[in-house]
């Protein structure tokens, strides 16, 4: 490979620093070129022969850049990617894709007309305990399934002073995590017909969610093999610890397992993709049928599999791994929930 994609990250803070940043830079074919960032200085710590400039629109007009990805916060989504989109840029977007259902219906399009790659970073469908999950699933292994229940709880009882835990569009843990654990129900089940949801602020001093609980329905017309099959998702912030990540009930068996992905975890201390035990999650799953349980080995995690996918899908015309259609469809579902939690009451698709 010969070829080099310059690549403009907007954003560094936490979700630019921490994922977008390293892997962009493991990926053989992307050139992380440019950083749009208030804080140069911390950027050149880890990147050096990264041109850092004060403004979005900086990194958007530079001539040497093809693919602008966009880790800012949720608010700047769209504007920023439509921006990107118009001087003839492809565009990765973290997510929440956007903030409502017509503003991702509005750049799908957008990026379709430009001709351009419109993507969003799902990584945890990179998950060693997901792809685990769809490797049981697929080979048949705990049957048909009825029930699924995914977490992602943390402990943080203390409401931190950041963008993510103020009031207004896009903060709060819903928007925060439910796209992970949407993204992941959609990919093993697809589009449900119900969602009923209770999205709380249970923190003392909380300005915005911090606890959803949110089930998703399907029946014999989903297309999903098991009907009312029960999909319950569930995030909160006063959890410190003793729930299981995955909980899966099938006809034949079922499957369990506990503590999240060390892939964030090992990025944080900056281990680098590829390295000697990256993706390597110690927590195996068991696998209970009637009469024993097993331990099931976790493969291994893979969050560099996402960029790689958008170089190929620049150089050679591969798959988009993530198209705008699926956030689309994603953020029909986000908002279902948070219209189910403010009515009280399900909502059908």
């Amino acid at each position: 490979m010969t070829e080099s994609i310059g690549v403009a990250l907007i954003g560094y803070g936490y979700v630019g620093e921490t994922f977008h940043a390293p892997l962009i830079a493991a990926t053989k074919g992307l050139d992380l070129r440019l950083v749009s960032s208030s804080k140069p200085d911390k950027v050149h710590l880890r990147f050096p022969n990264a041109r850092v400039v004060d403004t979005p629109e900086a990194a958007i007009a530079d001539s040497a850049i093809r693919l602008v990805v966009i880790a800012s916060p949720n608010t700047s989504h769209v504007p920023l990617a439509t921006a990107a989109l118009l001087a003839g840029k492809d565009v990765v977007v973290d997510k929440p894709f956007t903030i409502t259902t017509d503003e991702a219906k509005t750049l799908e399009k957008l990026a379709q007309d430009e001709n351009l790659l419109l993507s969003v970073f799902q990584n945890r469908r990179w998950d060693g305990d997901f792809l685990t999950l769809r490797a049981l699933i697929a080979a048949g292994e705990l049957g048909e399934i009825n029930y699924f229940e995914s977490h992602f709880d943390r402990f943080r009882p203390q409401v931190r002073d950041r963008w993510r835990e103020k009031a207004g569009p896009g903060s709060g843990l819903w928007y925060d995590l439910g796209p992970h654990l949407i993204d992941q129900a959609l990919q093993l089940f697809g589009m449900p017909e119900t969602v009923e949801a209770s999205i709380l602020t249970q923190r003392p001093g909380g300005e915005t969610d911090d606890y959803a609980h949110v089930v998703l329905g399907y029946g014999a017309a989903s297309g999903v093999r098991s009907q009312n099959l029960q999909v319950v998702l569930h995030g909160s912030m006063l959890v410190p610890g003793g729930w299981p990540r995955f909980c899966v009930h099938g006809s034949e068996a079922s499957w369990v397992k506990h503590g999240l992905d060390v892939q964030e975890k090992q990025l944080i201390g900056r281990m680098q993709p590829g390295a000697a035990g990256w993706g390597v999650d110690p927590n195996d799953g068991t696998l209970f049928t009637p009469d024993s349980g097993r331990k099931v080995p976790n493969l291994h995690g893979a969050y560099e599999h996402y960029y790689a996918a958008i170089r190929d899908a620049l150089l050679d015309g591969a798959p988009n791994p993530v198209p705008a259609s699926e956030a689309v469809i994603l953020m029909t579902v986000l908002e279902a929930a948070m219209k189910s939690a403010d009515r009280g009451r399900r909502m059908t698709f």
